[in-house]
C-alpha cells in the first residue's frame, strides 16, 4: 500500500529535512537522493528544468528512502496532476493568496469525492504499491505564504481542508510585505521578518497544519526547527555545487600560491 514516509516521520515526532533540485539533470537527482534527506523538492518553478527533465529525476530518486516531492510554477490543474501521476508525493504551490486559490488547489490534489484530480497515475501506479484513491489520504498540498495579500489572509488559507502545510519562501515575501526596502535571500534576521516568520508558524500551529521554511543555511535551519518548523529546506543542488566549487579553488589557490612562494611547485 502506497504510504507518504513524510507522514510517519511527523507521526514519530521528527522534523523533516528537505533538499531542492534546480538543475536538470537525473544523476544530480540520484547523488542528492544518496545523502539522506527526507525529501527532495524538484523546482519547476525556477529551476532550469521542464516536466521533461522532472520526470527522469522522479525515477533516479526511486531507489532510495526519500519522499520525492515538486514545486510547480503555477495554481495550474495541468501541471500538478501531471506531477502527481508521475510520482510526486508532495506539492508545493507558490504564490497562494486567498482561502478560494488554496481551496482551488486542494482540489486540484484529490481525487473525487475530496476534489477533482483525475485519475490516471501513469507512473505512480507503477512506483508506488497500491497507489489508487487511498492517494488522497497521503500526498501532501504545501501553499506558498509570499506577498501581502497571502499574509493578510494567512488565517483563513492556514484553515482549508485538505491543505497539509504553508511554505514560506523567504525571498518573495520580503518583496512583497516590505515593497522592495529589503533585498530578498534567505535566513532573515530583520526583527521584523522574523516576526512574520514567526507569525505564520503561530497561526500554522493553531490550525494544527504544518508549517516550512526554505533556509539558505544548516544553522538557520536548526534555528527554524528550535522555533517549531516542521520542514526546512537548506539550500539546493545549484547554490551547493557552487559554494563546493569555490571553496575547493580557494584552498587550491591558497596551497599552490603557498607552495609556490617556497618554490617547491612541481612543473611538468
Amino acid at each position: 500500500m502506497f504510504t507518504n514516509k513524510l507522514r510517519r516521520v511527523w507521526a514519530n515526532g521528527r522534523p523533516v529535512l528537505n533538499g531542492w533540485l534546480s538543475i536538470g539533470n537525473s544523476f544530480t537527482a540520484e547523488i542528492m537522493a544518496t545523502q539522506g534527506y527526507d525529501a527532495i523538492t524538484i523546482d519547476l518553478q525556477h529551476g532550469a528544468l521542464d516536466f521533461a527533465a522532472a520526470l527522469p529525476m522522479l525515477q533516479a530518486m526511486r531507489g532510495y528512502d526519500v519522499t520525492p516531492m515538486v514545486r510547480v510554477p503555477w495554481r495550474e490543474p495541468g501541471i500538478i496532476m501531471k506531477s502527481l501521476d508521475a510520482g510526486a508525493q508532495g506539492i508545493i504551490c507558490p504564490m497562494v493568496n486567498s482561502a478560494s486559490e488554496a481551496a482551488e488547489f486542494v482540489k486540484y490534489m484529490h481525487y473525487p469525492p475530496k476534489g477533482e484530480r483525475s485519475y490516471g497515475p501513469t507512473r505512480a501506479a507503477f512506483a508506488y504499491g497500491g497507489y489508487d484513491l487511498k492517494a488522497n489520504d497521503e500526498v501532501l498540498a504545501f501553499a506558498m505564504i509570499e506577498t501581502r495579500e497571502g499574509v493578510d489572509n494567512l488565517e483563513a488559507i492556514a484553515a482549508t481542508d485538505g491543505l497539509a502545510g504553508i511554505y514560506i519562501g523567504p525571498s518573495d515575501l520580503t518583496l512583497g510585505t516590505q515593497q522592495g526596502q529589503l533585498p530578498p535571500g534567505f535566513d532573515r534576521e530583520e526583527p521584523e521578518m522574523i516576526e512574520l516568520i514567526r507569525r505564520v508558524l503561530a497561526v500554522c500551529k493553531e490550525r494544527g497544519i504544518r508549517v516550512c521554511l526554505h533556509c539558505g543555511t544548516a544553522e538557520y535551519a536548526a534555528r527554524a526547527v528550535g522555533w517549531g518548523f516542521d520542514l526546512t529546506t537548506v539550500s539546493g543542488d545549484s547554490r551547493l555545487l557552487a559554494a563546493a566549487a569555490s571553496a575547493s579553488i580557494g584552498k587550491w589557490r591558497e596551497l599552490v600560491g603557498s607552495e609556490a612562494s617556497k618554490g617547491s611547485v612541481a612543473t611538468y
